[in-house]
């Protein structure tokens, strides 16, 4: 249950953060995506299940606030969950290289998808501009940024194991 409480917590500071803060310290309007990181982080460190209820929540709230289409982020953010908790089997905690790739090829997706229904489907075909003005830095910048969040959702993840191992 608390491992619970934490996660909507988490997910709902990331989302404030991401649409208030995180606006500040935007480089060029490109914005590190925080619900991405935690997405993918909770896929591949608990698995499918866990990956695709905090894409889901995570996706909800942006629909609710930002999105067109109720939904479109939810399935997205699911998808994206529910294909890093493929990986659990191969994550260990000391290794950082594995949980990186997937979050900048979590984000590489997103940006894809984003670009393929707000922008392709209007007929603006500039692939290229979009990717090497918003994809690419963004990916980066989310990366950056992952670097501490990721250290703080495997260390409380890591937290919950060991006091649930106790108990049992």
């Amino acid at each position: 249950m608390k491992r619970k409480l934490f996660v909507g917590l988490l997910v709902a500071v990331c989302f404030i953060l991401q649409n208030t803060i995180m606006n500040s310290l935007a480089l060029a309007s490109i914005e590190p995506n925080l619900l991405i990181i935690i997405t993918a982080s909770y896929g591949f460190m608990r698995g499918r299940k866990s990956g695709m209820w905090v894409g889901f929540f995570s996706g909800l709230l942006l629909d609710v606030f930002y999105g067109g289409t109720l939904g479109a982020y939810t399935a997205l953010y699911m998808y994206i969950g529910y294909f890093n908790g493929f990986f659990r089997k191969v994550f260990y905690p000391e290794e950082v290289r594995l949980p990186m790739v997937l979050i900048a090829l979590s984000d590489l997706i997103y940006s894809l998808a984003v670009y393929l229904g707000s922008f392709l489907l209007r007929g603006k075909f500039e692939f290229f501009y979009y990717f090497i003005r918003i994809i690419l830095p963004e990916m980066i910048y989310t990366l950056v940024v992952s670097i501490p969040l990721y250290w703080l959702v495997l260390h409380v993840n890591t937290s919950f194991e060991k006091s649930e191992n106790r108990r049992r």
